[in-house]
């Protein structure tokens, strides 16, 4: 596993933020980098948060695609209030570089959100198409419907809560579920099928073939 850092820093613009990486011994250089010359024409940038994760590539593409329909053309520049997504950077595993605080809130959180008008029945499918697990978005309830397949490797799922659902999950022998399980985000249910960190937003899809990140309003 690849281990680095993802840092949030604030810009001169208000409501403005910067997501980005690093590697993990190029912290310091890379924020006195920015601080003295700024980013895509965008000055007086400070650090607000980082942290040192595994699969750094990973976590920070998860990031941008999450907030994606917030992110200022293909930069690393976001208009999204920077305590949201402090908020979902704290709840990974890892070792937080600055400032020195305890986690906080959960994933879920975060990405909840950023969600609206998202009732109704989404598929994962196989390469052949065939739909082999089922959400079901009820208000705010996601449930992850029996008989989904779920992946049988589970050692890549974050948070560690997740993980530990997972564990106590009895399956058929297939490994699918044998009843419903409530899910606190869809992202949460994607972990359980795929084994490992996805996007609920682009992981799930309604029966026309269109993913939870196309209906966000």
């Amino acid at each position: 596993m690849s281990k680095g850092i993802i840092y949030i820093m604030t810009t001169a613009v208000s409501g403005l933020i910067k997501i980005g990486k690093t590697g993990s011994d190029q912290f310091e250089n890379r924020m006195y980098q920015l601080e003295s010359n700024g980013y895509s024409n965008v000055v007086a940038l400070k650090r607000c948060f980082a942290i040192e994760v595994d699969d750094y590539d990973e976590k920070e593409t998860l990031l941008h695609e999450i907030f994606s329909k917030s992110q200022v053309g293909g930069s690393e520049l976001f208009a999204l209030n920077k305590d949201l997504v402090i908020r979902l950077l704290s709840s990974f595993e890892g070792k937080q570089i600055f400032p020195k605080q305890e986690k906080k809130d959960s994933f879920e959180q975060a990405e909840m959100a950023n969600q609206d008008g998202l009732e109704g029945l989404y598929f994962h499918n196989d390469k052949s198409g065939n739909a082999i697990a089922t959400l079901k978005v009820l208000g705010n309830k996601y449930i992850l419907c029996a008989k989904s397949l779920l992946a049988p490797n589970y050692d890549g799922i974050n948070p560690p809560g997740w993980r530990k659902v997972r564990e106590s999950l009895k399956l058929s022998k297939d490994g699918r579920l044998s009843k419903d399980l409530e899910c606190s985000s869809p992202s949460m249910a994607a972990a359980l099928v795929a084994g490992g960190a996805r996007s609920g937003f682009s992981f799930w899809k309604n029966k026309d073939g269109k993913t939870m990140k196309d209906l966000i309003k």
